[in-house]
């Protein structure tokens, strides 16, 4: 059972909820004592102590963060230390570790996978940093091993950045706020809301982590109750939880749109601590006595079931026994939202096809990644396993251990040839089943994944080229109970078994021995090896007095992820070379978007290189013409770019290449009734990209022409709102929203991106 109150709460000794709703205020008061107002209480949460210690900026309603670690992967890492180093980096101020765990197994691109980890080492070495090697361990659990602390701040260039379980404020962001943090700048926010889950209860014996996840998901993500905002774990419950279940849902956090995420810590966590030999990362952290939360989850373990979250979205949820009751009826409906997800006619997508004597066939089981591939997850998939086997028909699972420390206790104590025994595939640690890179199911595939997304072709399957496959998200208990059945659809609940929890031992030599670190000890004599798939970012003009757009791509959707606007999978070849990335621009949602974007484009570099592009160009011309009968602009101060609308872009992975893509190609602006997340605006704005926002009705249409007048003295003067007109509608006029921007992003827009901001500081 999951409640969400309606306004604010107020919790009592970390136990006892007093519902703002439901208290008149001189109860509250007489219930609080006296000196506890709202704004008083609100200072006594565990997120905001973790603010006010890293915040550089002497005001807690705006925040200046300096993080205490940075981490980055593969898929990310260059592009950021390119970008770090054409705006002037030295040396990394603090521990920045580069893992290597995104592209390990995908050998698409020639040696271009080498060539970015040779660039990653001889970075590390250059700059003072730590780089871990392929196969080792996937970004987060290398977090959770060896860099998380209590009470401590974390940044990574991955949205899954969380480790609130380990009492650590982690955040995922874009790259280019990682380049500001090594150029020692800061994180800048306003103080974000602090939403309190209170766990209550002990869940079911078949009840795993990723089913306590995807309840509290399916709750809270289509209203937005956590965005943006910080989920703080409290409550009874949380001791009945062990600590690895604990990380398997702060990790999925990341699915609900909020920003960070921590949790009460106890001796379970002190545990953790000593078995990884770091004991004194230990921190208790607990709010203070009267603690006042802007929103409540109320989360009753014990009624938790086990949960399936259907194609393409994490909160698209059900429990499993619900979903095998009534196969028919949901199965129809989830193709039905599929179909609008896909938004492609000539994809013949159906899941009812694989019903069979009234059971839900599964071709494909993963147990992967920073949320399945942990060692009590696996541990528990073996127990269920155990002296049965996956059979030889088209069903298939793999089991993706987190880490080589997690591998190397599962060999020893017997867990991994338990699943050997029954057909089961142990691989390294990488994370390809979650982004598109391993393990693609077949056509019309359906595969149930302990892993943290189930967008579409978030599996690698390509829909422009009229492939379809679909993820459903399950926990590896119930994972493991339906590769027990040879593929039907089984809950774990419904499996007699005793867990056998055996015990974690920790060793850390595989990292000594293996893992370059040279925190502190930066070498500046080393040479940066670059491979001939590493290519420095375009130059990047300015922002000009007006500005002309025409509109690229309109995509209607309720929600576009990440994924869309720039592809995962084998796409990350062009990972390091910003022009060939960008071939890849919304590929698989607007095939066409890159071609027209170029068209413009070209205008604009004529017009930069001082050729008379309303003579060559027509279409330019007649539209010039068009704003010359209203309006008298600079044709030489007036910058011509694309645009995209779409209706709430930019949920899912943190990856800036979803922004910086479209700026390669000219872009200059997106339009959103909203953004799905602050990474992806923030994104933008570090790439000089207006983050426009229309709450109106559409005046335009794709492939239609828009004028912003004064743009530049706008975003000086920090005016909020500006007027803009569709050039081929007889002027029509409609009102764009800007929102709120701090001084730097202002200056960051204006200059076209964060390293033109940084190479002017640098001149200074």
């Amino acid at each position: 059972m999951i409640k969400l109150y309606e306004k604010g709460a107020y919790v009592l000794n970390g136990n006892e909820i007093i519902d703002e709703k439901e208290v008149s205020a001189e109860l509250l008061n007489a219930k609080l004592g006296v000196g506890y107002s709202k704004e008083e209480a609100a200072r006594n949460t565990l997120a905001y102590d973790i603010l006010k210690a890293h915040n550089t900026s002497g005001n807690m309603d705006k925040l200046k963060i300096k993080f205490d670690k940075l981490t980055s992967h593969d898929i990310t890492f260059v592009g950021i230390i390119q970008t770090a180093r054409a705006s002037g980096l030295e040396k990394f101020p603090v521990p920045y570790v580069l893992t290597n765990c995104h592209n390990s197994l995908c050998a698409v691109g020639g040696t271009i996978n080498e060539d970015d980890h040779m660039f990653g080492l001889s970075c590390a070495k250059k700059y003072g940093g730590v780089y871990v090697p392929p196969h080792q361990a996937v970004i987060h659990q290398f977090a959770r091993e060896m860099l998380a602390g209590g009470g401590k701040m974390i940044l990574g260039s991955d949205s899954h950045t969380r480790y609130g379980a380990l009492g650590t404020m982690a955040m995922g962001e874009g790259g280019p706020e990682i380049v500001k943090q090594l150029l020692s700048r800061t994180y800048d926010i306003n103080m974000p809301e602090v939403v309190g889950v209170y766990l209550t209860g002990k869940p079911r014996k078949g009840v795993g982590p990723q089913d306590v996840a995807l309840a509290i998901i399916g709750a809270v993500f289509e209203g937005g109750y956590v965005n943006n905002k910080v989920m703080e774990f409290i409550g009874d419950g949380v001791k009945n939880l062990s600590v690895d279940y604990r990380i398997g849902i702060d990790v999925m956090t990341t699915e609900t749109t909020c920003l960070s995420s921590i949790w009460i810590t106890d001796d379970a966590v002190r545990e953790f601590y000593e078995i990884h030999n770091r004991p004194d990362e230990f921190k208790e952290l607990k709010p203070k006595k009267v603690a006042y939360y802007n929103g409540m989850i109320y989360v009753d373990l014990s009624e938790i079931k086990p949960m399936i979250a259907m194609p393409f979205h994490p909160s698209n949820v059900y429990t499993i026994d619900e979903l095998n009751a009534n196969l028919s009826d949901i199965l129809e409906e989830v193709e039905k939202k599929a179909l609008i997800s896909l938004g492609n006619n000539n994809i013949k997508y159906t899941l009812r096809d694989k019903i069979r004597n009234g059971k839900l066939y599964i071709d494909q089981g993963i147990i992967a990644g920073c949320a399945g591939g942990g060692f009590e997850n696996i541990c528990d998939a073996a127990d269920i396993l155990n002296g049965k086997y996956i059979g030889a028909d088209e069903f298939s699972l793999s089991v993706y251990p987190a880490s080589q420390p997690i591998f190397m206790e599962l060999v020893k104590n017997g867990v991994a040839a338990k699943l050997m025994e029954t057909g089961a595939t142990i691989r390294t640690a990488f994370c390809g089943p979650c982004f598109g890179a391993g393990d693609v199911p077949p056509n019309n595939g359906l595969s149930i994944r302990h892993s943290t997304r189930n967008f579409p072709n978030r599996e690698g399957s390509k829909v422009t080229s009229g492939q379809i496959a679909s993820v459903a998200l399950m926990d590896a208990k119930s994972i493991a109970a339906t590769a027990a059945n040879k593929g039907y659809l089984t809950s774990a609940e419904n499996i007699d078994i005793e867990f056998s929890k055996p015990k974690y031992f920790f060793d850390s030599k595989i990292y000594e021995n293996r893992v370059y670190d040279g925190t502190g000890r930066p070498d500046t004599d080393v040479e940066v090896k670059f491979g001939p798939g590493i290519v420095d970012w375009p130059a990047i003009s300015c922002l000009t007095d007006d500005m002309v757009l025409k509109v690229v791509s309109v995509i209607q959707d309720p929600v576009t992820t990440t994924d869309e606007l720039i592809p995962s999978g084998e796409t990350s070849s062009y990972r390091s070379n910003p022009l060939g990335l960008a071939e890849f621009t919304l590929s698989r949602k607007d095939p066409a978007y890159v071609g027209r974007a170029k068209e413009i484009q070209k205008a604009e570099k004529a017009r930069i290189n001082g050729e008379d592009v309303f003579n060559s160009n027509a279409e330019i011309k007649d539209i010039f013409d068009k704003i010359n009968t209203k309006f008298q602009i600079d044709e030489k101060s007036t910058e011509i770019g694309s645009v995209i609308y779409a209706v709430k872009p930019g949920d899912g992975s943190a990856r800036e290449q979803a922004a910086s893509c479209q700026k390669v190609l000219g872009g200059l602006a997106n339009i959103a009734k909203e953004y799905a997340t602050k990474r992806y605006r923030s994104n933008l704005i570090n790439w000089g990209m207006l983050p426009f926002i229309l709450t109106e009705e559409l005046p335009f249409e794709n492939g239609d022409y828009i004028l912003i007048k004064d743009i530049k003295k706008t975003i000086i003067d920090k005016i909020s709102e500006i007027k803009a007109y569709v050039v081929n509608k007889d002027m029509k006029e409609f009102t764009l929203k800007l929102g709120e921007l701090t001084d730097d992003e202002r200056v960051i827009v204006e200059k076209g991106c964060l390293i033109n901001f940084y190479r002017d500081i640098n001149k200074q």
